[in-house]
């Protein structure tokens, strides 16, 4: 006999869905305090803050925040691709890709951004800023370096969901969870680097 689900069962949170939402609940706390300490040593040492602000190349770091905020963009359409289940392109016109083409075009974006921050740490320690140099140093390399690595992280997620998508027969409502919950995650991190984009770069 079969039986149809009832109201409550179709209106019931995924419980994937809610834990990833509770997790970055602790990863807000957690980029609050490294906030919390970058406002507080800017705050003892504005003298300090004022020089080694002057160093910064804020033309180069804007393309590079320009560059992950549209890889939130090229994401949001691979969720919206994956919510139809289409995991693979129709077609070679934007319009027809599927999950699988727009969260590529993320990785490569977010993998850019990464690299411009390698490139700038590069350039920050031939001025003589390092993790161990000064205060400013400790919060710049600290606040920035952990959001890298959950940039980082985000790609490893992006590249287990396409490999995932190539790995089933069907595309199903499965693999589309995990795409949005990916989604949830590098919109996270793309909306931290904003903070993080004004704190550092515009305030200084």
């Amino acid at each position: 006999m079969n039986y149809a689900p009832s109201a409550a069962a179709l209106k019931r949170p995924n419980a994937v869905m809610v834990g990833t939402i509770v997790w970055l609940g602790s990863e807000v706390m957690f980029f609050a305090g490294l906030f919390a300490i970058y406002f507080t040593l800017r705050s003892t040492s504005p003298v300090l803050w004022e020089s080694s602000t002057e160093v910064l190349n804020v033309p180069f770091a804007t393309v590079n925040t320009l560059i992950l905020v549209s890889s939130s963009f090229t994401c949001q359409f691979g969720v919206f691709a994956a919510e139809r289940m289409q995991s693979r392109a129709t077609g070679w016109k934007p319009t027809q890709w599927g999950m699988v083409e727009w969260f590529f075009l993320t990785y490569a974006l977010g993998a850019i951004f990464v690299g411009g921050q390698v490139w700038e740490y590069a350039t920050l320690v031939s001025e003589g800023i390092t993790l161990s140099s000064s205060a400013y140093g400790s919060a710049f390399y600290l606040t920035t370096g952990f959001h890298g690595l959950h940039v980082t992280g985000g790609l490893l997620a992006f590249l287990f969901v396409i490999g995932r998508a190539y790995a089933v027969k069907t595309f199903a409502h499965k693999e589309a969870t995990t795409a949005i919950v990916v989604s949830y995650y590098w919109h996270f991190v793309d909306v931290v680097w904003v903070g993080l984009f004004l704190v550092i770069y515009v305030l200084q």
